[in-house]
């Protein structure tokens, strides 16, 4: 009997076991699903994202603390709040309902009353039977990573500071192990500037795959983009040693006795201050090395060691207390530094404040455009006015006297509303020829600007007389900021600047040569790692370049020299493509930018005259263009280049008309458009007069034209300006000694001209005659010229025939 009941004690020791344990595990699954966030609040289970938003509101707004002074309010906020949680996220939501799960750290398809399973060929009990809490003890989701927000803000921010990223997963053991070094690490470097980040496999696989991580876990540093993989031991020592190994090796340079004044003289080439940091350490502090990679693209690093005994001179001259670290920061004058500090603690906070007040020099040169936008912003609304005092000048050693009285003047007037910079002509051409298109005065030149728009739109005014550094010139300069500051509207000029060209730019064999050292370590970094995975997408890409290169190679060996000669062009397109050259180059000013990079211009004969004049739709203008056959391709050249930003109107078109075709043609027109005849000697004066460069805009529904007239250059300035009226201009005599009672401002932008038989109509060249034809087009568009209306439009064949 004692053998009996030992033995039915055995067998009932197991099932009693497993009786408690489904019991058990029954009494944890009811008490997770006891949370129904449905019912917490108040919507059915078909309910759409806008009734479970707005359930959301109305319950937060009731149980809320600081309005409900219920004692359970607050937890039935947080309740609310996990509710809410829940199903606005369509993820976890559907796991809600498939496998009644609430918390998003635990794996999809295991619901929680599952007392143990299988993993890894061994059975271990969930930690949900023992209630032991998932929740990331190290606050994991401030520096958890999402595909979007890892490419809008982590990958670019990368190029300023460098990214320390973790992959991890759920019911990962050695993540677990990892997790003690991992969190010293993430306190020591993240006071220091490391961007920390962490990725969830399971949650985050398309990231995953985008970085190159397939196991978990992994340690990844991020450096300008460029994905690096740790395989060292997880120390933390290591990890510090990697985040810096990241960084460019050229960042920071040392500095001694024997070449400290090369390096402050290095602002002439680099364009950059000097900044030297003195400290005691003999390796340069990562925390340096963190700043010097932020301010990079600004700022020239050095670092001084103390210790060593042959820096003894240059800590003598700029007096460096050797008990603490010292900065120094240098522009312009390498003999005094322009700002000093002093801290036995040197924190990130204090250096980046230090050197983001000293970026720029005092008067730095315009490399690039980025540098001309941030020394010169465009004018907003809500911000203050800035005016950027440009020096035009030449990099020859003739000029340096004049470059450093510039300097020199700006260390004087510094002022909020002030930057001065300059720039060589030889390297910005399109810029100086934009500022100084209409100017003959001496060269260099100070041009004072007000950026209006991100287009390149600025108002200018040229500083006359020229800049050579003298007393007189610096006066001259003062005076006019003076008046330009009292009166705004003292900048009268505009223009449309091009983009500037990128002096600083490594040629493009550089660039090739850095982008194809950065795949030769990945390569090797995969080959010794044996990670085939991670290099598929780098192999994938160099077999498919080598394939391109060798395909195209072959198919140029094998194809027949007749394909390599050049077609010869229609004459119809080469006349085409001569309004297409100029046209590209000039900005869009107007609302409507164009559709195309070429203007399209036809001509005025026969058979188009009457589909796009005499029956032109109501509201459409045709621009006609007045030229010969002479000036023909420089004509169509400029017009093309002015009326370039208005072609992306509808209503808008362009043509032009040979005036050695139909010569009676402008004549008749004006004829028409006068109230009273003018007499017949005039007449034939009228017709025998050169309409070359004429621009009439006409409205053949309304009957009505505008004209525009070539604009003089060289007008003798004891001449004065013509009348205002058109008809009355024409019915004068053509006597030398007669005057125009308009301003010279008003003649320009009108089109009108002094009298055709002025000695100063031959002083016209034809590339000039257009110069003014943008504003004429904005008072088109703005529809504040005056128009002269016809009873009927004259024909071609009238015209050609009346003589």
């Amino acid at each position: 009997m004692t053998a009996r009941r030992t033995g039915w004690t055995a067998r009932a020791c197991p099932l009693s076991l497993a009786i408690f344990l489904l019991l058990s595990s029954l009494h944890v699954g009811q008490s997770t699903h006891e949370f129904d966030p449905y019912k917490a609040l108040g919507v059915t289970r078909s309910a759409s994202q806008a009734e479970i938003k707005r359930a959301y509101k109305n319950l937060a707004r009731e149980w809320h603390p600081d309005k409900n002074k219920d004692p359970g309010a607050e937890d039935m906020f947080i309740k609310i709040s996990k509710s809410y949680e829940i199903l606005s996220n369509e993820e976890r939501r559907a796991n809600f309902d498939r496998y009644g799960q609430t918390d998003e750290n635990q794996p999809f398809g295991q619901s929680r009353h599952h007392g143990f399973r299988h993993f890894d060929n061994s059975f271990y009990f969930d930690e949900a039977f023992f209630h032991f809490p998932r929740s990331r003890d190290f606050a994991d989701s401030k520096y958890m990573l999402h595909h979007a927000q890892f490419n809008s803000d982590v990958l670019p921010d990368s190029h300023k500071r460098p990214y320390l990223i973790k992959v991890t997963s759920e019911w990962c053991l050695a993540c677990i192990h990892i997790e003690p070094v991992w969190k010293e690490t993430v306190q020591e470097l993240e006071p220091l500037g490391v961007g920390i980040g962490i990725v969830d496999l399971g949650y985050e696989r398309r990231l995953a795959n985008q970085l190159g991580a397939y196991r978990a876990p992994s340690i990844i540093g991020l450096v300008n983009g460029r994905v690096t993989f740790f395989h060292q031991a997880v120390v933390r020592e290591h990890l510090r040693q990697f985040v810096e190994d990241l960084l460019p090796h050229n960042l920071v340079e040392r500095v001694n006795d024997d070449n400290y004044q090369a390096f402050l003289d290095g602002w002439h080439v680099g364009n950059k201050p000097s900044l030297l940091l003195f400290d005691q350490i003999p390796a340069v502090p990562f925390l340096f090395k963190l700043t010097a990679f932020a301010f990079r693209d600004y700022v020239h690093f050095g670092y001084v060691d103390q210790g060593e005994t042959h820096n003894t001179k240059l800590l003598r001259q700029f007096n460096i207390n050797t008990y603490a670290p010292t900065m120094l920061l240098f522009k312009e004058d390498t003999e005094k530094p322009v700002d000093i500090i002093q801290a036995r603690g040197m924190k990130k906070q204090l250096m980046d404040e230090f050197v983001s007040n000293n970026k720029f020099l005092q008067v730095p040169r315009l490399v690039n455009q980025q540098l001309f936008d941030e020394l010169c912003p465009v004018k907003q609304f809500h911000r203050r006015r800035k005016y950027c005092v440009l020096l035009i000048t030449g990099e020859d050693e003739a000029f340096l006297p004049g470059n450093k009285a510039f300097v020199d003047f700006a260390t004087v007037n510094k002022k909020d509303v002030l930057r001065f910079a300059y720039v060589y002509q030889r390297q910005q051409q399109p810029l100086c020829q934009a500022l100084l298109q209409t100017q003959t005065s001496t060269f260099p030149q100070v041009v004072i600007l007000e950026r209006r728009s991100q287009a390149g739109r600025v108002l200018y005014r040229s500083v006359s007389g020229g800049w050579n550094g003298s007393e007189e010139d610096k006066y001259r300069l003062h005076e006019q900021l003076e008046l330009l500051q009292k009166d705004p509207t003292y900048l009268s000029s505009d223009a449309t600047l091009p983009e500037l060209n990128n002096e600083m730019a490594p040629i493009f064999i550089v660039q090739w040569m850095n982008a194809a050292y950065d795949y030769i370590l990945q390569i090797y970094d995969g080959l010794l790692y044996s990670n085939w995975r991670e290099m598929m997408p780098i192999l994938s890409l160099i077999f498919s370049a080598l394939f391109i290169l060798f395909g195209t190679v072959i198919i140029q060996a094998f194809s027949e020299p007749s394909e390599s000669k050049p077609h010869k062009p229609k004459q119809k397109e080469q006349n085409t493509s001569q309004t297409e050259d100029d046209a590209s180059s000039r900005a869009s000013t107007s609302s409507r930018p164009p559709k195309k990079d070429f203007v399209e211009v036809t001509e005025l004969t026969d058979i188009t005259y009457t589909s796009n004049l005499v029956r032109l739709r109501p509201g459409h203008i045709n621009v006609v263009l007045v030229l010969t056959n002479a000036s023909k391709n420089a004509l169509l050249r400029k017009f093309a280049k002015e009326v370039f930003s208005f072609s992306g109107t509808q209503t808008l078109h362009f043509s032009f008309l040979n005036a050695d075709k139909h010569r009676h043609w402008m004549p008749s027109l004006l004829r028409s458009a006068c109230p009273a005849g003018p007499s017949e000697s005039h007449s034939d004066d009228e017709e025998s007069s050169d309409y070359t460069g004429h621009v009439l805009a006409l409205n053949g529904y309304k009957k009505y034209f505008c004209l525009f007239r070539p604009v003089f250059t060289g007008d003798d300035p004891n001449d004065s300006s013509s009348d205002t009226s058109d008809c009355k201009r024409k019915s004068r005599s053509r006597s030398r000694s007669s005057s125009h009672s308009r301003s010279r401002s008003h003649s320009r932008e009108d089109g009108a001209v002094p009298r055709r038989g002025s000695s100063r109509a031959t002083s016209i060249e034809v590339h000039h005659k257009l110069d003014r034809l943008g504003l004429w087009m904005e008072r088109l568009m703005e529809g504040t010229l005056p128009r002269l209306y016809v009873s009927s439009w004259p024909t071609l064949d009238d015209a050609s025939t009346e003589s």
